[in-house]
């Protein structure tokens, strides 16, 4: 089963308010099983446009739990803090397993 990851691109307007979110999600992230990956607040542009000035990673044991986490109590109580505090887009993404080799494939 591939893993879960939430994706959240921010744009920053209170860091107070964002502090005081970070304190209310981090208990919810632990009873949800997942884990922060990555938070940049100058993420390198590659191509096209993005969103906001922070962008986190959020990784989880599955797409399901990743979902289970974002619609849970604990978390909910902690998403008025994220909203007052910023503008953000939010996704879930499926990771991605590569299908084993059979033994008569071959590279070309």
């Amino acid at each position: 089963m591939p893993k879960g990851y939430v994706i959240l691109t921010e744009v920053v307007k209170d860091q107070a308010g964002m502090d005081a979110y970070g304190r209310a999600a981090g208990s919810s992230l632990v009873e949800g099983a997942g884990s922060v990956l990555a938070v940049d607040d100058q993420p390198q542009l590659l191509e096209g446009e993005w969103h906001g000035n922070r962008t986190v990673v959020l990784e989880f044991p599955s797409v399901a739990a990743a979902r289970d986490w974002y619609e849970s109590a604990s978390y909910a109580a902690a998403k008025p803090l994220r909203h007052g505090a910023a503008e953000t887009n939010a996704v879930i993404v499926s990771g991605f397993e590569i299908p084993p080799r059979r033994p008569n494939d071959t590279a070309h």
